[in-house]
């Protein structure tokens, strides 16, 4: 994978977490499926709309599933079971190493990094773990701390707050086009990270 990075003057970097840094998206699908089967779901959720939907919380997604299909599957059942299902796997996980890499660019030139995710850190932190990713660091914001997740440009804000780099100076990695999105609206510029062909 060859990340086409922009040119500029940036003093911050921000990376989404799963299809990032860390080779997860193929197994979030698998649990994904796994979950709604498991509770009956009456859709076929597919490839294509998981891609579509990268880094918009679980939660969120049931519930837009829901609204479409005039159901009431419990989101936080659903995102449970996932979430149980996929740490039971998570010794699958390998990094993105294009990422990965870009991560210890920025450490040795001393630059800030963070993440900003959609999943939650008891996802995170294992997934980090696992992939020899988590000591690198310090930052970490997940929806828990917003008021919005993505598209909207709170995580990344939140994010280059706490690395004190103001938001036009702050470069994000993301796979996702709500990630993407959310990266415009807070005034960065961002890389694209190829999920489904990395």
């Amino acid at each position: 994978m060859i990340l086409d990075i922009p040119e500029g003057n940036f003093e911050g970097y921000i990376f989404d977490c799963d299809g990032t840094l860390v080779d997860s998206m193929p197994l979030h699908y698998k649990a994904w499926t796994a979950s709604f089967r498991h509770h009956d779901a009456p859709w076929n959720w597919t490839e294509d709309e998981f891609y579509a939907g990268a880094g918009i919380p679980d939660r969120v997604i049931v519930g837009n599933l829901n609204q479409q299909h005039n159901s009431d599957i419990c989101p936080d059942s659903v995102h449970e079971y996932k979430l149980q299902w996929y740490m039971e796997r998570m010794n699958e996980l390998t990094p993105v190493e294009a990422v990965a890499d870009q991560v210890r660019k920025c450490l040795d030139s001393g630059m800030p990094i963070s993440i900003g995710t959609g999943s939650d850190l008891a996802l995170v932190e294992p997934s980090l773990k696992y992939t020899g990713l988590w000591d690198y660091f310090d930052i970490i914001i997940t929806p828990a701390e917003v008021e919005r997740g993505k598209p909207a440009p709170d995580m990344f804000l939140l994010a280059a707050e706490r690395m004190g780099v103001p938001p036009q100076r702050c470069l994000v990695f993301e796979d996702g086009q709500a990630g993407i999105d959310a990266a415009t609206a807070a005034g960065m510029h961002s890389v694209f990270v190829d999920s489904r062909n990395g």
